[in-house]
């Protein structure tokens, strides 16, 4: 693999960054300083350090993304933008796809990766992932109706939803959390009108192990730390 791929792949620098990293002698390859971008490196055996740092090389890409309204979760799409075009076009090479979905008005945390089997496992229903979502709805929530949601609620279609659990910003306030164990389609969204109410705005705040990054503003994403990508391997491995 070409040094400056694998500076990318990593989340280290970009192409362009990587050359001019490497005309200022700011990194080596097994103790060694690099006169070219384009040199070859294997991986999983050679020591790439960067201004004094060993990057990690992994096998696949994880990112997180605060998704804005107005994107699909999807790889492409011939009418619509997807949550893909707002990689850099470095990233897009890679057969990279949104976990899970979120529908074009939801905003919030997705996670985006090319990691197929762990996806896989974290959507599966037997993972019991959760997933939380700060929400606003029409009419408050009465005490009644937070009962149904978190014992299970019959949706269009006659399907049972498994019990989520609601925080409140007030008794019977009309915004707060919501989290749950599944992902229907629109599946909070038909929730709530199974209780006659609306939702009015949906914010997924956290997915498994990992929580927004509040830094991050709409659009803007960045790669999953080491220590994140080894909670949702964790995450998973639990329930399988």
């Amino acid at each position: 693999m070409r040094l400056d791929k694998f500076l990318s792949v990593t989340g280290t620098l970009s192409r362009s960054e990587a050359k001019k990293a490497v005309r200022k002698g700011r990194i080596f390859v097994n103790g060694a300083s690099v006169r070219a971008s384009d040199v070859e490196v294997d991986p999983d055996t050679d020591k790439v350090v960067f201004d004094g740092k060993v990057i990690e090389y992994r096998r696949f890409t994880y990112i997180m993304l605060n998704k804005p309204e107005g994107y699909v979760s999807a790889t492409d799409d011939a009418r619509e933008r997807t949550v893909l075009d707002l990689l850099p076009d470095e990233l897009r090479k890679f057969n990279l796809f949104p976990c899970g979905r979120l529908d074009k008005y939801t905003l919030g945390l997705m996670l985006i990766t090319d990691d197929g089997e762990l996806s896989h496992k974290l959507l599966a229903p037997k993972s019991h992932v959760e997933k939380s979502y700060r929400f606003k709805s029409e009419a408050g929530v009465s005490e009644e109706d937070r009962n149904r949601l978190e014992t299970g609620v019959y949706i269009d279609g006659g399907y049972l939803t498994k019990p989520a659990r609601l925080t409140l910003d007030s008794e019977g306030a009309s915004s707060g959390v919501i989290t749950i164990r599944e992902g229907k389609y629109h599946q909070i969204k038909r929730m709530f009108e199974a209780t006659s109410n609306k939702i009015t705005y949906l914010e997924r705040i956290s997915f498994g192990p990992l929580t927004l990054d509040k830094s991050l503003s709409r659009g803007e994403w960045r790669f999953l730390t080491p220590e994140e990508i080894d909670a949702l391997a964790a995450a998973v491995e639990k329930n399988n």
